[in-house]
């Protein structure tokens, strides 16, 4: 049976993960900050002999160390890491001080390269690492600030990791999710600015959901899978790549500053 390390996995990508991974037959090891939010994870995958989870704080010294024992004792083995912990809400440059810098550099970046460094040396052919990015890492955009900055260093992380050990048979990719429903992001959508730029420049039918994403990194472990490595996937309904604008958009009034 593989096994799956799953970071932030109490909610939004990282608990729709840990579930889509559990129904493919993974053992899944998820963690969080919170016990309770992660009993809700336990409850929903509803097989003890494929579930466990950890309460960590991944930037602490030994957090790393932890999440790494607790799969190795309980299924001694780890196929799969997806590093998808993380926070929003990030402010432009100018407004970011340096204890938000610090705390996002240190959730986003650093704790995934220390998490991937310590995985790494138990992983086997056929193991994998997904990087869960973001587009604020493939296109500028405003108020990305220290969001944008870790999120662009775990890219490069990615690649890094995908050529100096796919030699071994370890893929990494990257998945850049765009704007996703979940409970990190439902209160800037209240934002009517923020959801405009969303709505009406994604030349689809709707946002994005968790299981978009919780489907592409499941594929990404899987077979079909295999011969992808130092990518990113990108996940936005067409948002990053196109010049969309929605007939509501293109046929609005602008009025003049």
């Amino acid at each position: 049976m593989q096994v799956a390390i799953v970071t932030g996995a109490s909610s939004g990508i990282g608990l729709g993960t840990a579930v889509k991974l559990a129904e493919q037959g993974m053992a899944v090891l998820g963690t969080g900050r919170d016990e309770a939010r992660l009993a809700e994870l336990a409850s929903a995958v509803g097989d003890p002999e494929r579930i466990a989870t950890v309460a960590v704080d991944l930037t602490a010294d030994d957090g790393p160390a932890i999440v790494v024992e607790a799969a190795l004792s309980r299924w001694g083995r780890i196929d799969f890491l997806i590093n998808n912990a993380g926070v929003g809400s990030p402010k432009p440059l100018h407004e970011t001080d340096d204890e938000t810098l610090d705390y996002f550099l240190g959730l986003m970046l650093r704790a995934p390269f220390r998490l991937a460094r310590d995985v790494i040396g138990h992983m086997r052919p056929g193991s994998a690492i997904i990087n869960v990015t973001s587009t604020f890492a493939v296109v500028g955009g405003l108020r990305g600030g220290a969001y944008s900055a870790a999120k662009g260093g775990l890219t490069a992380l990615t690649t890094h990791i995908a050529a100096q050990y796919g030699p071994q048979g370890i893929r990494c990719n990257a998945v850049a999710p765009g704007v996703t429903v979940t409970p990190m992001v439902e209160h800037r959508l209240e934002d009517p600015g923020f959801r405009k730029m969303q709505t009406e420049m994604t030349p689809h039918t709707r946002l994005g959901r968790v299981d978009d994403i919780a489907s592409t990194i499941a594929f990404l472990c899987s077979e079909g899978g295999s011969f992808i490595n130092g990518q990113t996937i990108v996940v936005d309904g067409g948002w990053s790549s196109t010049k969309y604008l929605s007939e509501f958009a293109l046929k609005s009034e602008w009025v003049a500053r």
